[in-house]
């Protein structure tokens, strides 16, 4: 394993007045990129060939691309020793632990990460000490998990990954252990799901109210949780299904998919945040003594506010979101700052305050 002292070393190898902010050319590069510009860094995107003309497009946001075969071709030495020439700090988004795999960064992957790159893989329900566990060791409440489908009482969502995207969802919602009999037999027949990931899907209560994205950013320069701002989820093909007349949407007899493309901006009642800060600030004091050195920089806590006005957490992110909407249209990050930012820049930020204050070690692993 490489360990968190090799990264302090490698760390004060580098030039630091010509640090590189590098990233997985998807999921949320460019908001990434665009927040390292923002704060004059150089950036640098790793693209697999055949998707690189985004990344080709934004010419302000890049100015060095590295094309490979496949995502994982990174962890080759030579593609690792260009990163390192030229002083790269690595951003951790969800194409980074989804292509090079959480055994590969914890590894093999020998270029410093902004974050903790030990606490990737408690996002992942499957493994032991995963999201759900800090949550329950944090006091905030996440849906029911029922063990196994013959549990099944009243509604509950089945989260699954689709079979041909196995970066998306293809989460289902039954009613009963014979709903889900024959609405996952249907999805396997269709091809949308498979035998092997269902049978480790997570099975959840189904939680009606109200779902808000939660972004906090920790610094470990100010020993701060900042709330940075909220977004919702756009997903199809439920949006905008729903919006159709209920008798229209029973004639159609669509099933449903939650594959998530795109966001919108939210708010939330001021009397609100009060919740919203303490569940931020539990979760991040918690996670410190699980996963030293803790969490740094971003976290997204995906939630649903009840009817009751009780905030209830059915997902974690631990790394960059895929939401670039914050950096323009949210109001939290202005009020801590003075204008509008995103989570690119503020990661961005931190960097630049990391170097400039010789603690660029705290920041990175």
């Amino acid at each position: 394993m490489i360990t968190y002292n090799d990264r302090k070393l490698l760390g004060k190898q580098y030039n630091l007045e010509n640090i590189t902010i590098g990233t997985i050319g998807s999921h949320s590069a460019l908001e990434i990129m665009d927040g390292a510009k923002d704060e004059n860094f150089r950036t640098l995107c790793i693209c697999q060939k055949g998707r690189e003309r985004t990344y080709q497009r934004f010419k302000r946001l890049v100015d060095e691309i590295i094309l490979v075969d496949n995502f994982s071709d990174i962890l080759n030495s030579e593609n690792q020793e260009k990163l390192r020439q030229v002083n790269t700090i690595m951003i951790a988004n969800r194409a980074l632990t989804a292509y090079l795999g959480y055994e590969n960064i914890e590894n093999k992957l020998v270029v410093p990460i902004f974050g903790n790159r030990y606490l990737l893989r408690a996002e992942e329900r499957t493994v032991e000490r995963n999201q759900y566990y800090l949550m329950e060791k944090s006091n905030v409440r996440h849906p029911m998990i029922y063990r196994k489908p013959d549990d099944i009482v009243g509604l509950a969502i089945i989260k699954v990954p689709d079979a041909r995207r196995k970066l998306e969802r293809a989460f289902f919602i039954v009613s009963s252990y014979d709903d889900y009999l024959k609405k996952s037999k249907s999805k396997i027949e269709q091809g949308i799901i498979n035998e092997e990931d269902l049978e480790s899907a997570t099975i959840e209560e189904y939680i009606v109210g109200t779902y808000f994205n939660f972004n906090f950013f920790y610094s470990p320069l100010t020993k701060e949780t900042e709330f940075l701002g909220i977004d919702r989820r756009l997903q199809t093909n439920i949006h905008d299904f729903v919006s159709l007349p209920a008798k229209e949407q029973i004639g159609l007899d669509i099933d449903i998919r939650n594959i998530e493309i795109g966001h919108t901006s939210a708010s939330i009642r001021e009397s609100m945040l009060e919740k919203v800060f303490e569940i931020g600030d539990r979760f991040v004091e918690h996670v410190r003594s699980e996963f030293p050195p803790g969490i740094i920089g971003p976290v997204c806590l995906q939630s649903i506010v009840t009817s009751d006005l009780e905030i209830i957490v059915y997902d974690i992110s631990l790394r960059v979101p895929g939401n670039p909407i914050l950096a323009l249209t949210n109001p939290y990050a202005k009020y801590y700052h003075g204008h509008p930012m995103g989570v690119g820049r503020r990661i961005a930020i931190e960097v630049k305050k990391a170097i400039e204050d010789n603690r660029l070690s705290e920041i990175i692993t």
